[in-house]
């Protein structure tokens, strides 16, 4: 079983930064990727961008060049890196870790852009 706790969410204005952390506890052996997904309201959910345990990255479309996702000294935990926001950024964004096997996702945390 693994367990992931996201931090660093909050209300930014449009141009400002944000960096947000995914840790993951428990049985983390066997990691295969990490990854940040947001979903806004009325949306469907997006890929923003994933690490894999080589460290190669892929990022969505619309955050390229303003995103990046890198891996911490603990190879379970993954941050983001958001510059340039902007208001369409807005949306609650989720970490997402695979094996091999099974997939799991942590709780969420709300990114605000607005004015």
């Amino acid at each position: 079983q693994v367990r992931l706790v996201e931090s660093g969410g909050g209300l930014v204005q449009p141009g400002g930064s944000l960096r947000l952390s995914c840790a993951a506890s428990g049985n983390t052996l066997s990691i295969r990727t990490m990854a940040w997904y947001r979903q806004a309201p009325g949306k469907q959910r997006e890929l923003v961008a994933v690490i894999d345990t080589g460290g190669s990255t892929n990022y969505g479309d619309s955050v390229k060049g303003r995103f990046t996702i890198s891996r911490g000294d603990a190879k379970s935990t993954v941050h983001l890196q958001m510059n340039s926001l902007k208001p369409e950024d807005t949306a609650v964004y989720s970490c997402k870790l695979e094996t091999w096997f099974v997939a799991y996702w942590g709780q969420g945390t709300q990114v605000t852009v607005s004015s």
